[in-house]
């Protein structure tokens, strides 16, 4: 049979996750494709403590403040605006009516960010785009323009240089560390085609550069899996943009096996059945049938837990005991 798409075979890397691995992940929307992939499986993880950061500065900087662990948002950094507060740090998602609960979520995601990145052992970087919009009155990158008017910015590219600048002397701190780049697949067309694709370039091209100069650096290919594998609408969203989750499922495959052993990923299989079961909506949950199936899935709970006790089962323990 003739093949139609073109594979990327899948690169053996030396970083690899396991289930005692904290695991940071900070980047665009895309990272949290992975971080769900990630949690849904048990993984240790913490991600994006600003809420999506797309370009590299903005994300360089929130990592160094949580390295830094002295630089929690404070009420200077909040603006008013149509009746909400709002971060230029931050994403829209932690922005609201409220300055003060604004602030003390900032500040939670903060400390808990902080506390996190002591011990994690592998940090997940998603670059989105290298545009950014520069807060002209201050003249700073801000992570989100919260769609405030057009005229309070200046737009530009960042080059691979100004990437490298940034980001070099956050890695140096990082080399005892597992830290795995990737570019996001999804597509910014503000600008249109054409500039999408120039950005893409320079993301690449950075994370090229960052592997070489620091060897413990790996980059793995989300932008390429979908762009030049899967390469067919297909898999995209209705919007055109964003990746389908038949999409997203194949490239966390592909991330599994380049990052993670086969004795792992069979236990993540077990725990994903586990999940579905969880997700099962019975029509008659009192018929001796279905009390069957919640022990049957119980005792694979209690098998799950021998075998790996240092893994939290508690709310699967509870969901099936008290069902049953």
């Amino acid at each position: 049979m003739e093949v139609f798409r073109t594979p990327i075979p899948v690169q053996n890397s030396p970083a690899r996750l396991t289930h005692s691995s904290p695991v940071l992940l900070m980047g665009s929307c895309f990272t949290e494709h992975i971080g769900r992939q990630l949690a849904e499986r048990k993984f240790n993880i913490l991600q994006n403590p600003f809420g999506i950061v797309y370009n590299p500065i903005s994300l360089a900087v929130g990592l160094e403040q949580l390295m830094q662990r002295n630089q929690p948002p404070d009420a200077s950094q909040l603006f008013e605006h149509q009746g909400l507060w709002h971060s230029w740090d931050h994403h829209s998602r932690f922005s609201g009516p409220n300055p003060e609960e604004t602030l003390v979520g900032m500040q939670n995601a903060y400390y808990q960010a902080a506390d996190f990145i002591e011990k994690a052992t592998c940090l997940i970087i998603t670059f989105g785009t290298s545009e950014v919009s520069v807060l002209q009155k201050e003249g700073r990158i801000v992570a989100n323009n919260h769609k405030m008017p057009a005229s309070w910015f200046e737009h530009r590219r960042l080059s691979v240089e100004e990437i490298l600048r940034v980001w070099g002397p956050i890695l140096e701190k990082w080399a005892d560390r597992q830290v795995i780049l990737t570019v996001s697949p999804v597509r910014h067309l503000r600008n249109g085609l054409v500039e999408n694709q120039r950005s893409k370039a320079r993301l690449i091209l950075a994370c090229e550069e960052i592997c070489r100069v620091f060897p413990f650096a790996s980059y793995f290919p989300s932008y390429e899996l979908l762009m030049d594998d899967l390469r067919d609408y297909r898999f995209y969203e209705q919007d055109m943009v964003h990746p389908s989750p038949l999409a997203v499922d194949y490239i966390w495959q592909h991330f599994s096996e380049t990052y993670i052993d086969v004795a792992i990923r069979q236990l993540n299989d077990r725990v994903m059945k586990i999940n579905t079961a969880m997700k099962h909506r019975p029509f008659h949950a009192e018929t001796p049938e279905h009390q069957a199936f919640l022990e049957a899935q119980l005792g694979r709970v209690m098998d799950l837990e021998r075998e790996f006790p240092q893994l939290n089962w508690t709310v699967e323990k509870a969901f099936f005991s008290r069902k049953v």
